[in-house]
């Protein structure tokens, strides 16, 4: 009998998580991987073809390629060239013949029109870095170092309980004490369990996240119209007509009325417009993905932690509308779940009290591990 109570006394120490250290809990995620994902593709998608655009103009030279008269020279047609880049207006006739004049710098000031989306997009990731990230990061180191310390203080009852049992002379009096104590619930962790009730009626948390997440769809949705605008605006407006009679050569004979023009870089704007365009539309789903997941409770997390004595915030219904603090919480507590040690562990005692044929003797990881000293659970649970 003392090698029995030897060895589980030795199962319940080697069962207690190590003294959590500092280093472990400084690196959280405070961003879920949908959110990493959308600030890399927003964000760096259009620095990269910023870095594209200009590589052409500077390894190209001259983006634009006017057809001068054979009679100038090449100093005069390197002019009409500079000339013509600067004003890109294209001078033409309506179907009634009248001149019509149309600005074609919606080309010009793409490029740096990319790096103002790729600005805007940054706008929420440094609102829920600045505004939320802080009081989360607050909130996910204390829940999981009192997550920890449940599952160890469970531990810790669970040697005790051992030592009282094997002291007592009359089992059916220790039993009956068990019962009375968990009817009263001795064995509850209320600073843990009203820490989490007082994050349901908390929404600061909950509006930020779906701040940030409305104002990404705006921009997303924003930067899609502008597309939309400069290819309707510009549509196959590779080539026009330039009129360089401004000026001091607007009454010299021997210039032309109209230069026709071409722009070299027409198919690199399309192909960056439609490439950008096209990757944000994709993303609007996700987007509202990420927004959605506040609709639903995540109650995996908790549910496993129910098997602690007492900490049943799911089965008394505490859990009510999921837009609010807790239902962040327990989404980034997700994404850190590699930082909660006590997870691992009762989720393979949830997977071990699943396959035990007597599930009715099984409620808590207490009663488990009662087992596993060698205390039988006889009495019936309440």
């Amino acid at each position: 009998m003392s090698l029995s109570h030897t060895a589980a006394e030795f199962m319940l120490s080697d069962a207690l998580l190590p003294e959590p250290g500092g280093a472990r809990t400084r690196r959280l995620r405070l961003e879920l991987p949908s959110d990493r994902l959308l600030k890399f593709v927003t964000v760096g998608l259009p620095l990269c073809l910023v870095s594209l655009a200009f590589a052409r103009e500077f390894s190209a030279g001259s983006q634009i390629s006017c057809f001068s008269p054979t009679n100038f020279t090449g100093k005069q047609a390197a002019y009409v060239d500079a000339a013509c880049w600067d004003s890109l207006l294209h001078h033409g006739f309506d179907v009634e013949g009248h001149p019509l004049t149309k600005s074609l710098w919606v080309l010009k000031v793409f490029p740096y029109s990319l790096l103002v989306v790729a600005v805007l997009m940054y706008l929420p990731y440094l609102l829920w870095r600045y505004a939320a990230a802080p009081a989360l990061h607050c909130d996910l180191l204390f829940i999981i170092d009192e997550l920890d310390k449940s599952y160890n203080r469970s531990v810790r009852l669970v040697q005790h309980m051992r030592k009282v049992q094997q002291a007592s002379t009359e089992p059916e009096s220790f039993w009956e004490e068990y019962e009375r104590a968990r009817r009263e619930r001795y064995f509850e962790f209320p600073l843990l369990e009203r820490y989490l009730a007082c994050k349901q009626h908390a929404h600061a948390l909950a509006f930020i996240y779906l701040l940030r997440n409305l104002l990404l769809l705006l921009f997303l949705a924003a930067t899609c119209l502008y597309l939309v605008f400069l290819h309707l605006s510009v549509f196959f407006q590779d080539e026009f007509s330039c009129s360089i009679r401004t000026g001091l050569l607007q009454a010299e004979p021997h210039v032309p009325p109209l230069i026709p023009c071409k722009l070299l870089f027409y198919s690199t704007f399309q192909l960056t417009s439609l490439s950008l365009g096209s990757v944000y539309v994709l993303l609007i789903p996700v987007v509202l993905y990420g927004a959605l997941q506040l609709c639903q409770w995540d109650k995996g997390l908790l549910s496993v932690y129910e098997m602690l004595p007492a900490f049943d915030l799911l089965s008394r219904k505490m859990l009510t509308c999921p837009v609010n603090d807790l239902n962040v919480i327990l989404l980034f507590l997700r994404a850190n779940i590699s930082h909660l040690t006590s997870f691992s562990r009762l989720n393979a005692v949830s997977a071990l009290k699943q396959a035990t044929p007597n599930r009715e003797d099984i409620d808590t990881v207490v009663d488990f591990m009662t087992l596993l000293a060698g205390l039988e659970a006889t009495k019936p649970k309440h």
